[in-house]
């Protein structure tokens, strides 16, 4: 989910004719005087940051005068709240409270619909507010093919004992709630407090929104740059996985950073998992041998080779771990040997000198695991793999050892793999911006041609002088007919004659 500061939501509240308070958000302290001057009343300062509690951090101030929202916002700018560094306050009139309101549109998982939530308790969380005043909270599913009714909002409202000229305002405020949430496809939306003043009028006071992350795309207006809902800001690692999820729809690429700025033997471990319960598995097992994880990875749902590649390479880019694990669900439908082919790949270029242990249980397992121990004697690291009958807890052993083994030895010498230029190139482009260039000249001398057996679509045909060539135009294999599967790169080292490589482009990876 992609979570947007309090600002942000509520001026989706604002456009759909919800009151909020005056105020804007200030980046200096020199902002927050000016926007205070401007209101001409008392304000709050408070800190923009995907936390929850932000008053119990010392994250909300109140200030009388623009003098006093200056100070306030010089001590919030730059502090520290939960990973956060607040770069933001926001700058809004104080309320006057006569009393408080919850307000919540969510989506229902198990019953696959939308459901609507009001408490005539507000200020704390909709969970506690249930537990202590059962008999002040209602809620109902809707229909999105009707959407949440007049009536239906008013008799939410009803049912916590409200009624009268309130009962209507709230039930067209929940109303105008539902249809924003349905708008930009929230997961939740939620205003808690929703203030009624001393004057009777409603403001959203503050407002909890996430957009669910497979929607973003068809909302650009919302400036959402990475749909995931962190208790921090996004490090530049995440960023560079997010875009590679959201230019790849084939398959699922999950990266959390878990740690950062950490030194060599400090026990940390690059995690790589393919498969949600599985990967939660694995992970508990090296946790198990006393190690942290540097990252947590799930590239699962039959994802290509290179998307796989493309998570390995980051994963090795977030610090100088330990070692590398990957472990996932063990039962997987999908033939294992394109994740090896990508780990293979990601591998051999960065000449990983950390000892990797890979578990890669399911279709053609037998065939990954030959893979990946092809790389032992290629790459300083050793390199060891494992099928569906070994168990996370063993594979997670098998790594200590080999870490413990390694700390007793001598560093082994890189030899970084040499791709020198083609003397007869023959190169198309792949969907993801990849380039496949297959040298002629080597190509020549293969006997085996492993590339025209390997290739996953059949898109690779031997031409009158018997050489490889596409058997589709360049434009089809541009736009997917090349599955970016890394046969004629991975395939064509291990079992012909070395003729083959794949660019795969992923800036700003070190």
């Amino acid at each position: 989910m992609a979570r947007l500061h309090e600002h942000e939501g509520k001026r989706l509240l604002q456009e759909a004719g919800i009151a909020i308070p005056r105020g804007r958000v200030a980046s200096q302290p020199e902002e927050a005087a000016a926007i205070a001057q401007e209101i001409v009343a008392p304000v709050m300062v408070k800190i923009q940051a995907w936390i929850t509690g932000r008053a119990s951090v010392g994250g909300i101030k109140r200030a009388a005068t623009p003098a006093e929202a200056e100070a306030a916002a010089r001590s919030l700018l730059g502090m520290q709240a939960q990973g956060f560094t607040v770069t933001q306050v926001l700058v809004e009139e104080q309320l006057d409270v006569a009393q408080e309101f919850y307000a919540g549109v969510i989506v229902d998982d198990r019953e696959q619909a939308p459901l609507v939530m009001f408490s005539s308790v507000g200020g704390t969380g909709i969970e506690e507010i249930a537990a202590q005043h059962p008999q002040q909270v209602a809620h109902r599913h809707v229909d999105i093919a009707f959407g949440l009714q007049d009536y239906q909002a008013r008799d939410l409202v009803r049912r916590t004992g409200i009624h009268g000229k309130l009962q209507r305002q709230l039930g067209a405020l929940l109303v105008k709630l539902y249809q924003t949430a349905r708008r930009y496809e929230a997961r939740s939306a939620e205003i808690n407090p929703l203030v009624l003043t001393g004057d009777g009028k409603l403001y959203a006071a503050d407002c909890r929104i996430t957009v669910d992350d497979y929607a973003v795309f068809r909302h650009p207006e919302l400036g959402i740059a990475i749909a995931r809902e962190y208790n921090r800001p996004p490090t530049r690692l995440e960023k560079l996985a997010y875009q590679v999820e959201a230019d790849d729809y084939r398959g699922t690429f999950y990266f959390i950073q878990m740690a950062q700025d950490f030194q060599k033997g400090a026990g940390y471990i690059g995690f790589h998992g393919a498969g949600g319960g599985g990967s939660m598995m694995s992970m508990d097992a090296i946790l198990r041998q006393g190690y942290k994880v540097a990252t947590f990875v799930d590239t699962s749902g039959n994802p290509p080779a290179s998307k796989v590649y493309r998570a390995a390479k980051i994963v090795l880019a977030v610090g100088p771990i330990d070692g590398y694990f990957g472990s996932g669900s063990g039962v997987a439908s999908q033939e294992q040997f394109y994740s090896a082919r990508g780990l293979f790949k990601a591998f051999l270029e960065e000449q990983v000198d950390v000892p990797i242990v890979i578990r890669l249980g399911g279709n053609a397992e037998d065939k990954a695991v030959e893979i990946l121990e092809s790389l032992n004697g290629r790459i300083p690291a050793p390199v060891e793999g494992y099928k569906k009958d070994d168990s996370p807890d063993f594979c997670a052993q098998r790594l200590d050892t080999l870490i413990k083994e390694a700390a007793q030895q001598p560093p082994r010498p890189r030899t970084q793999p040499q791709h020198p230029a083609p003397q007869r190139p023959y190169s198309f482009a792949t969907v993801t911006g990849g380039t496949v260039t297959l040298d002629h000249a080597v190509c020549a001398t293969c006997e085996s041609k492993i590339c025209i057996q390997a290739c996953a679509r059949h898109i690779l045909t031997l031409n009158e002088a018997g050489l490889p060539v596409l058997n589709i135009p360049l434009d089809e294999a541009a736009r997917g007919k090349c599955v970016e599967c890394l046969a004629c790169e991975v395939d064509c080292l291990l079992y012909g004659a070395g003729g083959g490589h794949v660019d795969l482009p992923l800036p700003d990876v070190d």
